[in-house]
């Protein structure tokens, strides 16, 4: 995390993952405290939900209460501003939303609307960078289209080395600013071993979501 915090001020923050189930409703969570504290004002995102049980986006709705409260100006939204897409079959965007069409403009200009309401807005993915929106749309295009910042959750489990090369990898390739950031809830006692060397040599610094 870069120490001005001016920085991020005017910004939208795209959060994925390497996979599913790392961590991003969490490193939300983290980050929309993280920034009310340093004095920004905070907005949420989640642009599509899958896996909705009675019609209530359970990650989008926790985020959109914590948001009301570090932010007033959220308590003019409803849940359908924040979470425009809902699906009830928990699987990828394009399989879950089966005959509807996510209109990708009809994002944009929900995103616009919601950032008129922050100082920085945090926006979380569903899934992983490679995540089908459309057949030709992913999670990782969004990040462009929403001309985003991009924060990349990691966990320390066994495996996180090549899983977290790979996503940088295609983060580099479309050439999107990012910052990554491990969540320390799998294998945390063998990660001292087995994973953080390397991590450590290869990159220098590492970000952990339990230090925000």
């Amino acid at each position: 995390m870069k120490n001005d915090i001016t920085y991020y001020k005017n910004k939208s923050i795209f959060v994925s993952a390497t996979n599913t189930d790392v961590g991003k409703t969490y490193a939300c969570e983290k980050f929309l405290n993280y920034f009310a504290k340093n004095g920004l004002k905070v907005g949420y995102f989640k642009p599509c939900e899958t896996g909705v049980i009675n019609n209530k986006p359970l990650d989008g709705t926790k985020m959109f209460e914590l948001v009301k409260k570090l932010n007033p100006n959220f308590e003019k939204l409803s849940i359908n501003d924040v979470v425009p897409y809902q699906f009830e079959l928990p699987a990828a965007p394009y399989i879950a939303s089966q005959n509807t069409n996510i209109n990708i403009e009809f994002l944009k200009e929900k995103k616009k609307y919601l950032q008129s309401f922050c100082d920085i807005l945090i926006i979380e993915g569903a899934g992983g960078l490679m995540v089908p929106l459309k057949k030709d749309i992913f999670m990782i295009d969004l990040i462009n289209i929403f001309d985003s910042l991009a924060f990349l959750i990691t966990p320390s489990k066994l495996g996180c080395i090549n899983d977290t090369l790979l996503s940088i990898e295609a983060l580099k390739n479309r050439n999107i600013d990012f910052e990554f950031f491990i969540n320390l809830y799998k294998d945390e006692d063998s990660f001292e071993k087995v994973s953080k060397p390397f991590l450590i040599e290869y990159f220098g610094n590492l970000n952990f979501l339990q230090d925000l």
